[in-house]
Formats: structure tokens, sequence, C-alpha cells
């Protein structure tokens, strides 16, 4: 097991996520994954609530042995800023960077056809659920950071005790990696059991059991996993019933090695210097 620690990230007025980046790589930091964070596809409502109250603008997940240096979390450079480590699996950790680079740049046949869920989608009032509802259809048609590139969604997870709980989780996990996820290219691509009480700045205390960090190769694949039958069905037989409270944040991999202003994916625009103002 090797530790691991995610930070949310808020800029200060007047920095950007490029130079932010640069930044960190001047001083040796090569993140696990770097990325930009989009929007909330499920808010958390019994723990960490207060996250919601903050337009973040990274998340970075960096090895706990090599921490982001002080001075580049002092009030200069971060606004806010939220963090928790999580114990990763060796396995996954050792290979991750290859692993990883080739989920966001895929061989011409590695991306699924979509499975075509979305011609007649099932859909719910609300995506807390993780279900599909209108306005989350609507926003991924206009997803301004196109419709063909990678998405990777945080997920913070708390189990309901008991064992059955996390049997019950584990059944869905078996599920999403062997079918309802891969077929639609879903990979959970980085997990970890959350270890507190490791004094990073900022640190969670609220009660995390596990994190995923879930691949997707678009929005549109995301999107047509809701909208489906045989997704729904496992979510709610397994995964629902297990969880005590969980919140999921849509980002985009960025690449630090050109700045940090472009996505890692193949299909996503570039930031326009408008875009930058903004952060």
């Amino acid at each position: 097991m090797v530790l691991a620690t995610l930070h949310l990230i808020a800029l200060s007025p007047g920095k950007t996520i490029p130079l932010f980046l640069r930044a960190l790589k001047s001083h040796s930091i090569r993140p696990l994954v770097t990325a930009k964070v989009v929007r909330w596809i499920i808010k958390p409502e019994k723990l960490s609530t207060h996250l919601t109250q903050q337009q973040w603008d990274l998340l970075v997940i960096v090895p706990t042995s090599t921490p982001i240096p002080a001075t580049f979390l002092s009030e200069d450079w971060v606004h806010r800023h939220w963090t928790a480590s999580a114990g990763v699996p060796s396995r996954i950790f050792n290979g991750f960077e290859e692993t990883n680079r080739g989920l966001l740049h895929p061989l011409p046949g590695d991306v699924p056809e979509l499975t075509g869920a979305l011609e007649r989608p099932r859909k719910a009032s609300s995506t807390q659920g993780l279900e599909l509802n209108d306005e989350l259809l609507s926003w991924s048609k206009g997803f301004k950071l196109g419709q063909n590139g990678a998405v990777s969604m945080l997920n913070l997870l708390s189990f309901k005790p008991g064992k059955e709980a996390h049997e019950s989780y584990k059944t869905y996990g078996k599920a999403f990696a062997e079918n309802i996820g891969s077929r639609r290219g879903g990979n959970a691509k980085l997990v970890g059991r959350v270890v507190p009480d490791q004094n990073t700045p900022n640190e969670d205390k609220y009660g995390w059991d596990e994190f995923a960090l879930a691949h997707y190769p678009s929005i549109r694949h995301f999107v047509d996993m809701l909208a489906s039958e045989d997704y729904q069905k496992v979510n709610h037989e397994s995964r629902l019933p297990a969880l005590r409270d969980t919140c999921i944040l849509c980002t985009t991999e960025l690449d630090p090695e050109v700045g940090g202003d472009t996505p890692s994916a193949p299909g996503i625009m570039r930031e326009t210097e408008g875009d930058k103002a903004k952060l």
C-alpha cells in the first residue's frame, strides 16, 4: 500500500492553473493526477457538505511522500483547500502512470461504442442516486470541453455499518469492472481506503471511508451508463443500499508538461485566454 494525498484547491485571485502547475513542476513535484474541476454530479448530504459551498479549480493527487510545498498552499496561492489521505494498493500505484496515459490517449479501436441507452434514456428527478435527469442530460450535450474527451469522476464513499454494506458494494464494483462500466469504457483507475489523522493541511475530519477516481472515455459514455437499465439495476440493488453518503465530482485531467492548461485527453478544446482570466 502506498499513501497518497488528495487535494481540492481553489486558487487565490490572480493565480491561474498554468501558473500553479508550473510552480509545482519547478519543485519537481510530479502528481499522480492533475485535473480541472468541472461540476458536481452528486453532492454530499451528510459528510463534508461544506465542499459544495466553494467553486474548486483543481484536483491534485500526489504521493504523500512528496507533498506539495507549504508555500504553494499558502494564501498567496490558495484561497480554499481540502485534503484527505488514502492508501492506494501497490499494484495500482506502481503502474498507474502508464495505465493512465493509455486511458487518456487511447489507440484507435480502444474506445467502445455507445450502447444506445441514450436513445430511450431512463431518467429520474435527481442525480443524487447516480441517475440521469433532464438537467444533467442537457448539460452533457453542451459540455464545453467537448464530447469526445475523457472525464475523471472523483468519488468519495462512506459505507453503512456492517459487513453486508461492504459486500453489497463489492458486488457493485465487480459488476462495474466486468460489464456495466467496462462496456462503456469505465475504469476505476485509482482507488484507496481513507487513512485519517495524517496531519495534512486542511485535512478532512468527517469520516469518509474510501475514494475512487473513475475514468470514462467521454461524458457521453458516462451518461450512456446512467441512462441504461442494466446499470440502474445494479445501482439500486447493490450500490445505493451500501452507502451512508457519497459525492461525485466531475473533472478533466490536464497535461502539466505543456503548462497545465491543456487537457490530457484528445478531443477536448484548449482553454481560451478568457477562460484563464476567470480562474
